[in-house]
C-alpha cells in the first residue's frame, strides 16, 4: 500500500472549490470535500485506477473524477502525490501541474 501526499496547491484548490459551493450550500460543500477525500483514499490500493488526462497525453499523470472535481496525481512505488484539483468544466494547463509538481520536493 502506498502513502497519499496532498500538496499545498491541491489542498488550496479543493478549499477554494468548497468555499464557492458553500456560498450556496454549506452542507453540499462539506459532503463534496468528504467524497473527494474518500475517492482519493481508494488510490492507496489501486494507484493506477485513475484515467490518463487527454490534455496530458504522454505524461506520467492520472486523474480521478468526483463531480464536479477532477483530481490530478502522480504516483511511484511508495507515494501518491495529489497535485491539483479543479472543477471539471475548466481547462487544464500543463504548466499548472508542473508548478504544483515542483512543490513535492
Amino acid at each position: 500500500m502506498v502513502e497519499i501526499v496532498w500538496t499545498e496547491p491541491a489542498l488550496s484548490d479543493l478549499d477554494a472549490i468548497a468555499d464557492f459551493v458553500a456560498l450556496e450550500n454549506p452542507v453540499a460543500a462539506s459532503k463534496l470535500v468528504r467524497k473527494v477525500f474518500k475517492h482519493v483514499e481508494q488510490l492507496t490500493d489501486h494507484p493506477k485506477s485513475g484515467s490518463k488526462p487527454v490534455e496530458l497525453e504522454g505524461w506520467n499523470y492520472r486523474q480521478i473524477v468526483e463531480p464536479p472535481c477532477r483530481v490530478f496525481y502522480r504516483h511511484d512505488d511508495s507515494y501518491i502525490f495529489i497535485l491539483h484539483v479543479m472543477r471539471s468544466e475548466q481547462q487544464l494547463h500543463a504548466r499548472k501541474l508542473k508548478r504544483d509538481s515542483a512543490s513535492e520536493s
